[in-house]
Parts: C-alpha cells; sequence; structure tokens
C-alpha cells in the first residue's frame, strides 16, 4: 500500500525529498536509475508546486512513477479539465494560494519542538510557551481547507472527484472532530464531542487558551472567601481593597498560568497531536491537496516550459514502444528554443545503437527519452511535439561505475552486476538504457561480453538502446539483422545534436581535446613552458 505523504515524512518536519525509489524488483525506478536519470534535477525542472506538500507528492510521483494505465491516464483527464473549466483552475489556485499562506502553522503544531515553560526560540521550528497559538493555527488550517472543499464546484473526471473525497473523509473522522473540538479530557482518554455522547464519566473540556472563565471564576470566588473570614484585625482596613484583593490574587495568578498552561500541553496538546500524526485520514487530506498542487504544477509547467509538450497517448502494450515527434530534453531544453529537438521510434526493433564521437549529444538524448518515460508515468506533459509510449514496468539506465576498494571484482565485475541485475529484472515491458559495456577488459572480451548480454536483452524482447563507441559491435548485430543503428550528426567536425540513421566510426578525440586545452599540441607547449627559468 502507497505511503500517504505525511507517513513518508516519519515524524520529522516535512522534507520536500523525503520519498525514496523502491528496490530494483519493486518499483519503475530504482535508485541507480533514479541518480543516473538526474531525477533531482527533473523535480527542479518540473516544480512550479506552491506548497511544501504539493512538492512532496511531485517528488513521490517521481522518485516512484505509477505503473498503471488507469492511474496515468485519470491524472492526464483531470489536467485536462482543469485547462478546460477556468473556474475550476481559479478555485483550485485560490485553495492552494491560501495553503501556500498557512500550511506551516500546521507543520509547526505536528513537527514543533517544545521548550520548556519559560525556553526563548532560537532555532526555527521551536515553539515557546504551551502551543496555544500553533495548535488553534494548525487545526484551523484543516478546517479552512475542508471548508474550501465543500464550497467548491464538483469536478466530473474520477481522479479530481477521488480527490475531493479523501478531503471529506477526513471531515467525516474521530480527528476532524476533535480539531474543530470540543475535546473532552476523561480518563479513559481524548475523546470527541461523537464520542462522549450519553457517556457519564465525569470530563474536563479542553479549550486551547490560557484564560478558563469558569477557573478564573472560581479563583475568585475563592479568594473572595478568604478575605471574608480574615479577622478585622488583619484586614487592617476595607475588605474589598485593591492591597487585600492583591495580596492574595498575585500569588495565584503567579501558580495558574504555568499550572494551566503545562497541564494543556502536556495532556491535551501534545496528545492530540501525536494522535493527529498517526491519523490515515489527516494523512490522505493532506496528499489530496499535494496532488491539486501537483496538477497545477504540471499545466505551469506546459505553459512555461518554452516549447512544445503534449500529454502523451498512453496505451496498453505488451511490449513497450515509444514514439516521440520533436522532443527535447526536459532540462536543458527549458526556455531554450535553439536547443535541438528529435525524433524517435522504437517499436518492434528492440534493439537500438547510438554511436558518435563525445559531446555529440548520445547521453543527453538517452537521458530524454527516460526522462519522458518518467514524466509520462508521473502523468506530466512531456516535452515534444507528439508522443505515444505504451507503460514501462522498469525503466533502467546503467551507467560507467568506478570500483569499490573492497570490490574484489573490480570495474569489469561491478559493472557486470548491475547489467545482470537489470538483466533479471527486465521484462519485455521495460525500457533499458545502457551506457557502454565491459569496461575494463580487453577488446576481445569486451566484444564477447558485450555480444553475450545483448543477444540476452534481444531474446528477452525489452526495448533496449545502448550507447558505444564501438562500432564493430553494432556490426555484428546489423548483420545479424537485429536491432537499429543510429548516430549523433556531426558537420565540420561540430555537433549538431541531431540524430541520424547510421553508425559513427570516428572518435574525434583530438578535437575533444584540443577543446579542453589537452591535445598533444597543448601538452608540447605546457612542457615547454616548464622548463623555462
Amino acid at each position: 500500500m502507497k505511503q500517504n505523504i505525511l507517513q513518508s515524512w516519519k515524524d520529522s518536519w516535512p522534507n520536500v525529498r523525503s520519498t525514496k525509489p523502491l528496490p530494483i524488483d519493486k518499483g519503475v525506478l530504482d535508485q541507480a536509475a533514479f541518480e543516473s536519470i538526474e531525477v533531482d534535477e527533473l523535480f527542479d525542472a518540473v516544480n512550479h508546486a506552491s506548497t511544501q506538500v504539493g512538492q512532496s507528492v511531485l517528488y513521490r510521483s517521481l522518485a516512484r512513477p505509477s505503473s498503471s494505465l488507469d492511474e496515468i491516464n485519470a491524472k492526464q483527464i483531470a489536467l485536462k479539465e482543469i485547462q478546460e473549466n477556468n473556474a475550476i483552475r481559479e478555485n483550485l489556485e485560490q485553495i492552494i494560494a491560501q495553503s501556500e499562506e498557512r500550511e506551516e502553522s500546521l507543520y509547526s503544531l505536528l513537527f514543533g519542538n517544545f521548550l520548556s515553560s519559560m525556553g526563548t526560540a532560537r532555532g526555527e521550528h521551536q515553539i515557546e510557551g504551551y502551543g496555544y497559538k500553533q495548535y488553534r493555527s494548525g487545526t484551523r488550517f484543516m478546517q479552512n481547507l475542508v471548508e474550501s472543499i465543500y464550497s467548491s464546484e464538483s469536478p466530473s473526471s474520477p481522479y479530481l472527484k477521488n480527490v475531493f473525497a479523501k478531503i471529506n473523509t477526513f471531515s467525516e473522522s474521530r480527528i476532524y472532530s476533535l480539531m474543530i473540538g470540543p475535546v473532552y479530557n476523561t480518563e479513559k482518554g481524548l475523546k470527541s464531542k461523537e464520542e462522549r455522547k450519553g457517556s457519564f464519566v465525569p470530563a474536563t473540556i479542553f479549550k486551547p487558551h490560557i484564560f478558563k472563565p469558569l477557573l478564573i471564576t472560581l479563583v475568585v470566588v475563592m479568594v473572595w472567601g478568604a478575605v471574608q473570614f480574615l479577622p478585622e484585625g488583619m484586614v487592617g482596613g476595607s475588605r474589598g481593597s485593591v492591597a487585600i484583593w492583591g495580596m492574595f490574587l498575585a500569588p495565584l495568578l503567579l501558580i495558574y498560568f504555568p499550572v494551566v498552561g503545562s497541564y494543556d500541553r502536556d495532556n491535551c496538546i501534545i496528545p492530540l497531536r501525536d494522535e493527529f500524526k498517526k491519523s490515515k485520514e489527516l494523512g490522505d487530506a493532506l496528499d489530496a491537496l499535494g496532488q491539486l498542487d501537483e496538477l497545477l504544477a504540471y499545466i505551469k509547467f506546459s505553459e512555461e516550459y518554452g516549447s512544445a509538450t503534449v500529454l502523451p497517448t498512453m496505451i496498453k502494450s505488451e511490449f513497450h514502444l515509444i514514439n516521440l515527434t520533436e522532443a527535447k530534453n526536459p532540462i536543458l531544453g527549458q526556455r531554450n528554443v535553439s536547443y535541438v529537438a528529435n525524433d524517435f521510434t522504437l517499436e518492434k526493433e528492440k534493439l537500438v545503437f547510438i554511436t558518435g564521437p563525445n559531446s555529440g549529444g548520445k547521453t543527453a538524448f538517452c537521458k530524454t527519452i527516460t526522462q519522458i518515460q518518467l514524466l509520462a508515468q508521473a502523468g506530466c506533459y512531456v516535452t515534444a511535439k507528439s508522443a505515444k509510449l505504451s507503460v514501462a514496468d522498469s525503466i533502467f539506465y546503467q551507467v560507467p561505475e568506478i570500483s569499490q576498494l573492497d570490490d574484489g571484482e573490480g570495474r569489469f565485475g561491478t559493472e557486470l552486476k548491475r547489467t545482470k541485475d537489470i538483466f533479471l529484472n527486465s521484462s519485455a515491458k521495460s525500457l533499458v538504457v545502457l551506457d557502454e559495456l565491459s569496461e575494463g577488459t580487453t577488446f576481445e572480451e569486451k566484444m564477447e561480453s558485450s555480444t553475450n548480454v545483448l543477444d540476452g536483452f534481444y531474446r528477452k524482447g525489452n526495448n533496449t538502446i545502448l550507447i558505444t563507441h564501438n562500432h564493430q559491435l553494432v556490426d555484428v548485430f546489423m548483420n545479424k539483422g537485429e536491432g537499429i543503428a543510429k548516430q549523433v550528426e556531426f558537420a565540420n567536425e561540430q555537433p549538431t545534436y541531431k540524430l541520424v540513421k547510421g553508425i559513427s566510426r570516428v572518435s574525434h578525440a583530438d578535437r575533444v581535446a584540443k577543446k579542453i586545452g589537452f591535445s598533444k599540441e597543448d601538452i608540447e607547449g605546457y612542457l615547454a613552458n616548464s622548463k623555462k627559468p
């Protein structure tokens, strides 16, 4: 069962990036692919959410993308409804704007650190005094959210209806009843108004403020009684004099505030907030708020990207397929009209080799493919003029790894272990990107190992994209009629960043060396200068 966002924060101050990818055999994206695809940077590009909970939900959608076609399509229908219905969009934007302004009051109540009664807040998220202000503000935030949903126009899309239903369900929960009060403090614990009905168990009513009219009246009556019973000689004047009343009231007031405040804090506010933090209904309601903000964030991302974006056509298929027109990288292409777009289709071929010199755009293109697949499965717009994709049960991305000191297999073994994990956990519905294969060994062994691995992926039936400089390896598969070959285009030794048919048989190593100032001529110059006195 998917954690709601409150559960993912794990009893600590909200962390937008709290969700972690699932293990390789449990989710669409594992930790290694998450890092290789640069999901943190992708989140920064897409994130137009206003609230902390909205950003947290959006991050979760990228870290743990959906593998359900129905869920993805439902999200897309909701996005279309918001874009086509100005009244709904304006209402949701108003809800999110109000929430952005006030949501921290709830987090202060749930996660703030209480100081001693006389402590002074010196750090962030510390609570001075007894917590009355935080309690009132935090509970009021949730009441306002419920009221906003009650007064909203009912949406027609199933996804939005479900989001609204989460908040309405919360409004019918025990936790919400405790938030709106009154709260009864009984010997059997804290009870809501509904739980109190028909009960004759003695109870006090918790009110979230230090001034208790009944208790103050009782104190005054006690002081008045004490004054009346004093001997005339001790009074020394009128029994109603300010001095006499002050003599009794001042000590009582000094005791009243710390006693009452500490009692409410320790016996009501802290126990109540502990219940709130454990509440599934509250967590689901916060999730719903985050989902609304996430949808608006996707729309803003699309509107502000600066180039074509589209809701991809997601289809059901027995094997993975992808068809993109004028695709741009979601990160590098943002507000960059000069970024070169590419078309890409991978359906029945199953195996694609991408060759070309360094700095030609091979890796950037493969990250574009995987990032677009990820955005599609998060329910977001993708950065292309048109897009048709199937849902990938797994998205894998392997990059060259540096072996660790305690790894007895060396670089070759380290990479091969990752390739094995990908192979064993992939299926015909998976998307696999391999950035080089069998590094750290001889050319002959590299050819044999790479051929065996790619043949295994090809027979398994998933879509596999290999970035390689090894044109001899590509020739082996082209001669067998397996897969397709593409290369990054160069003109006048400069990259055009276009992906075209063919196999690149040059490396342009000297061009790269000159660009970074470490060509043969540069080395000779450095050596010559070092000999000068």
